[in-house]
Parts: C-alpha cells; sequence; structure tokens
C-alpha cells in the first residue's frame, strides 16, 4: 500500500463525511458552486497567465487566455446555464410486462460523492476546471492534484481554490509522483486522469483496487488526413495553426499529416511560407511558447535524431537565428520521408515536429490507421462527401474535426474523450454531468396485484402457463 502524505488521508475522509451529512445537493448550491470556479478564473486571469508563462519558461498571455482559460470558463459557464435541466428525473414510458397502468419509471441523477481530478502540466487550468464543470453540477465534492511539472499554476490553484472554498467542499493537493500514487490510490467515488497512455494503466491498476471507476482523457497519434478537394492553402494554416499552438504540447495536436503523393512539395512550401509569417525570428519571438522542461527539450532532439539517421529530411520553420542556450524555445520543423521504423511515426511527438507523408490511395492512409491504436482525434480536409463518409466509417477515434483541427474540443454540446488507448469515458456539457452522476432507477409499483394477475404466487397452475406463453414468443 502506498504510504499518503501527511493530511491526503484526512482531507478524502472530511469530504466524504460532509457528502455523508449531505448527499443530495439543490441546485442553488450547485449554481453557487460554479460560480465561485467561474469568479477564481476571471478574477485571477493575470497571475494565472504569469504563473503559466513562469512555469513554461515562455508563453504567450493570447495564448493562455484563450487555449486555458476561456474553455475552463466556457465549460463551467455551460453547466451552470443547464445544470437545472440536467437535474430533472427523466419519465421513461415502461411496456409489457411492467407497464401496467398505474406504474411509472424515472432515472433521477444523484451526486457520486467524491471525485479525484489528476491533471496534466499542459494546459493545467483547461484540463483542471474543464472536468470540474461537470463535477460540481453533478453535485459532487473533489479534490484536485495538478501536475508538479507547472508548479506555480498548482500553488496558485492551491491558494486560490483554498480562498473560494471550504475544503470539504473543494481542494487542491500538491506535489511529485509520489502524491499522485497515493491520491490515486484513495477510494474515491470516482476518478478522472488526464495524461499519457503509460500512466493512465498505472492510474487505472490503482483505481481497480477499490473497484474505483475511471475516466481516462489519453493521447496518441492524431493524424491529419488531406483529400484531393482540399483547399491546400487553408489547410496548411490551420494545420499549422493548431500543431505550432503551445510549441505542439496538446493531445490533440496533428500528429502527422497524409498528404497526396502530388501535393507534398506544395504542402511543404505553404508550410515554411506560413511559419515564416507566423514565428519569424523565432528566438526572440513572444507568440511561441516553450517546452515545459530539459527532458522535453532533450526527448524532442532524441526524435529528430532518430528520424535523419533513418533517412528523413527536417525542414525547419521559422528559425532566423539560434535559441539562446538557456531557451527551451525549440524550433519547429516539418519531416519529409518519415517511415514506419523512426520514433517520430512510433511515439506520440507533443512537441514542434511534423511528419508529412505522401499516399495515393486512400484506402493506403485507411489500412494504416486501423493497424495503429485508437487515436484521440482525427481530421480531414476536403470537401469530397463521399470521401469523408467513408473516412468515418471505416476508421475509429476519440472525436473528429472535419476542415479544422482540434476545435470539436471547445463544444460543450458534443462528448469529449478517447477510445481504446487513447481513453475511456468522455465528458464536457450535458456528458460530463452524466459522467459524474449516478443514473439511479426509480420504479413505482400499482396498485393492481400484478403477481395475482398472471398467477406468479405458487402455488403455480396453468394460468401462469398460459401468461408466459404470451410473455414468451416472437
Amino acid at each position: 500500500m502506498q504510504p499518503r502524505p501527511a493530511g491526503l488521508g484526512e482531507l478524502f475522509e472530511a469530504q466524504r463525511a460532509a457528502h455523508r451529512a449531505e448527499p443530495h445537493v439543490g441546485v442553488g448550491l450547485r449554481v453557487d458552486r460554479l460560480d465561485r470556479a467561474i469568479d477564481l478564473l476571471i478574477g485571477n486571469q493575470q497571475r494565472f497567465c504569469a504563473a503559466l508563462a513562469a512555469d513554461f519558461g515562455q508563453r504567450p498571455v493570447e495564448l493562455s487566455r484563450f487555449m486555458d482559460l476561456f474553455p475552463a470558463i466556457h465549460g463551467l459557464q455551460f453547466a451552470r446555464k443547464h445544470v437545472r435541466r440536467w437535474m430533472r428525473p427523466q419519465r421513461r414510458p415502461l411496456g409489457l410486462p411492467m407497464g401496467v397502468p398505474g406504474t411509472r419509471g424515472t432515472i433521477e441523477p444523484q451526486p457520486l460523492g467524491v471525485v479525484g481530478v489528476v491533471s496534466p502540466w499542459n494546459f493545467p487550468v483547461a484540463l483542471t476546471f474543464g472536468p470540474l464543470a461537470g463535477i460540481l453540477a453533478a453535485g459532487n465534492r473533489c479534490v484536485l492534484k495538478p501536475s508538479e511539472l507547472t508548479p506555480r499554476v498548482s500553488e496558485l490553484m492551491r491558494e486560490l481554490v483554498s480562498k473560494s472554498f471550504d475544503p470539504s467542499e473543494l481542494a487542491v493537493v500538491t506535489g511529485g509522483a509520489d502524491v499522485a500514487r497515493a491520491f490515486v490510490s484513495l477510494p474515491f467515488d470516482h476518478v478522472i486522469f488526464t495524461g499519457s497512455t503509460r500512466v493512465g494503466r498505472e492510474v487505472m491498476l490503482a483505481a481497480a483496487q477499490h473497484l474505483v471507476p475511471v475516466t481516462l482523457e489519453l493521447g496518441g497519434k492524431c493524424p491529419v488526413i488531406i483529400g484531393r478537394t482540399a483547399g491546400l492553402k487553408r489547410a496548411v494554416d490551420r494545420i499549422l495553426m493548431a500543431k505550432l499552438a503551445n510549441a505542439g504540447q496538446m493531445c490533440l495536436a496533428p500528429d502527422y499529416v497524409c498528404v497526396p503523393r502530388e501535393s507534398v512539395d506544395e504542402f511543404i512550401e505553404l508550410g515554411t511560407q506560413w511559419a515564416w509569417r507566423a514565428y519569424r525570428n523565432l528566438p526572440a519571438n513572444s507568440d511561441y511558447t516553450s517546452l515545459v522542461s530539459e527532458q522535453h527539450v532533450a526527448r524532442i532532439a532524441a526524435l529528430k535524431a532518430d528520424a535523419i539517421a533513418k533517412g528523413a529530411t527536417i525542414i525547419p520553420l521559422g528559425a532566423d537565428g539560434p535559441s539562446p542556450p538557456d531557451s527551451r524555445l525549440v524550433t519547429p520543423a516539418l519531416i519529409a520521408g518519415a517511415t514506419p521504423d523512426m520514433r517520430v511515426m512510433q511515439e506520440e511527438i507533443f512537441g514542434p515536429l511534423l511528419p508529412v507523408n505522401p499516399y495515393d490511395r486512400l484506402e493506403e492512409v485507411i489500412d494504416d490507421l486501423n493497424r495503429r491504436e485508437r487515436p484521440l482525434a482525427l481530421y480531414y480536409f476536403g470537401n469530397d462527401r463521399a470521401e469523408e463518409r467513408t473516412l468515418l466509417q471505416r476508421t475509429i477515434s476519440g472525436g473528429v474535426t472535419v476542415n479544422d483541427v482540434a476545435v470539436h474540443f471547445l463544444a460543450e454540446e458534443l462528448p469529449f474523450g478517447g477510445v481504446g488507448a487513447s481513453g475511456i469515458g468522455a465528458y464536457h456539457g450535458e456528458y460530463g454531468f452524466r459522467r459524474f452522476s449516478h443514473e439511479r432507477a426509480v420504479f413505482h409499483q400499482s396498485r393492481l396485484d400484478l403477481a395475482g394477475l398472471v398467477g406468479l404466487r405458487p402455488p403455480y397452475t396453468s394460468r401462469l402457463r398460459r401468461s408466459l406463453s404470451l410473455l414468451i414468443r416472437r
């Protein structure tokens, strides 16, 4: 058993006791908690942006506000707007044999209890407060464990949450891998983890000791397929804008692009032109983001070296000179000639490298996709509805965006989640509310003596045999 850091067990038990004392949470308190979370983020935008920039080394304020703060605030506001409707019991018509006069069935969502959230470093605000929208709307209490790789953001969360919430409602615990292991070993009523597939397996294994249900938001190699009917210039713009935001450190970032063979050179030329306009003089460009640590810089360098050693060509994007020696800014690059034996085609890149792979027929792309683990997202650019439908019907992924990249994440009306190696379960909007609720079935029996009508009460007679003959038939 993993030893628990001082206070973690006590905090968990305090929330558990508070839930037992108040298992039903009215809509007023749920809205109040959502309001407090919204106010916490809106009122401290500058502090969050400064902490994010300090943790990353360089991160533009605009990117932090749009990609970290906005999705979290939007999700919380969406939940606040709709939670009253989500909470209503849902009537269900009942068919025979139970749907006799006087019976009725409902589904009543109720809070699970205490939910644990383990959030990552790449978008530490959005991927902490995003799940929290559904958790609070569902009436749960929650303990948050943000990443140790963004310690300033984690500490700011701890400080601000402690001022806005009683620890029996919502609390933040900080620390390294030892704290995370102890955290996921607690008997939560649900755990949601966002991070790598490797760590997701460890979380699931730890949660299984207490039969804790898990939602795993993982990653994988998200492919982009460019059809022959696509506007290539527009596709390049949207692909690179998403890929290079946060320097590729995004689970939904395009991991490789499949381009018709005759268009590869044009794609590379357009990509080079786009990057020079967007990130000219990269070492001094404040619109670009650093990698989060030296280990991540070294990993990206190793991926490039492996690709070069095995025959790939690296096409740098937007760099006028070397980065300062103490900088973690890594020049983005396209990779031409990537082959299946290269690490960039085997591992999730999670950085500013983008293989550009030629294809002749869509069938080749589909076959390759289906041999791989299922990605968190798939992107298609094109105006051929038949080709789009073929791709959607013959592949599996967590989500899909057509003619853009990653924007389905912002749609609170749609579920967000992976499948297989890219995740288990989905949240956002009402799907998050349902994910963190127990949907309890409630059956109200009629005053009629149903057992007597069908002859169910012993001793059994021909009446029951006739009733069963009517019930069990084609």
